[in-house]
């Protein structure tokens, strides 16, 4: 009798899509499930997200560190909070809004320091907004124009005046360097946590 043959196969075997990108299989690939594309876009669009966060940072009048803290939240969701879990979160959570008040604090701070009463810092608030509508411009000089403007009209005295503006810019970049510290706090405890932790 002639020995059976063994049966040849008609299409070769097909790999869950996760093994085939770890071990470089080349054959048919089972489809990539539908949540694993949905986890890739939260992903990118949380540190799309976090990186518009970063470049608002040193705009005032800004909420950028909860724009960071949404990025970070959404790239934490992406794998269930598996790699940012939730007291990670609630660390970053509890920054940005230490943050956001030590922002405001020190503009407040950093302008009185300066010379700037609370009429001034309210023009240079008042500026600042004004200065949005023409760009990095207007945010740089808007203040000390507000401020300048509103101390004069209080009390005609140009010196006096000068230096309320110029301590209200003061306190306005104090309170950026804050803000700006703090989101690169956020960024780097998220960055750890993903990669490292």
């Amino acid at each position: 009798m002639l020995a059976r043959q063994p049966a040849i196969p008609l299409a070769a075997p097909r790999v869950k899509w996760r093994d085939a990108v770890r071990l470089g299989h080349h054959g048919p690939v089972d489809p990539v499930p539908a949540a694993s594309w949905l986890s890739v876009l939260m992903l990118v669009l949380g540190v799309l997200i976090a990186g518009v966060g970063v470049v608002l940072l040193p705009l005032p009048a800004i909420p950028a560190l909860g724009v960071v803290y949404v990025g970070v939240f959404l790239a934490a969701w992406a794998d269930g909070f598996a790699r940012i879990g939730w007291f990670s979160l609630a660390v970053m959570l509890a920054l940005t809004v230490f943050g956001s008040l030590a922002d405001n604090v020190a503009t407040l701070i950093g302008a009185r320091k300066a010379g700037a009463s609370w009429w001034g810092l309210a023009g240079a608030g008042g500026g600042m907004l004004v200065g949005m509508f023409f760009g990095l411009p207007g945010i740089i000089v808007g203040p000390a124009l507000g401020a300048f403007a509103v101390e004069y009209a209080r009390n005609p005295d140009f010196r006096a005046a000068g230096w309320a503006g110029a301590g209200g810019v003061f306190g306005f970049l104090l309170g950026i360097v804050a803000k700006s510290a703090f989101g690169m706090l956020i960024v780097g405890i998220a960055v750890f946590t993903y990669f490292f932790y």
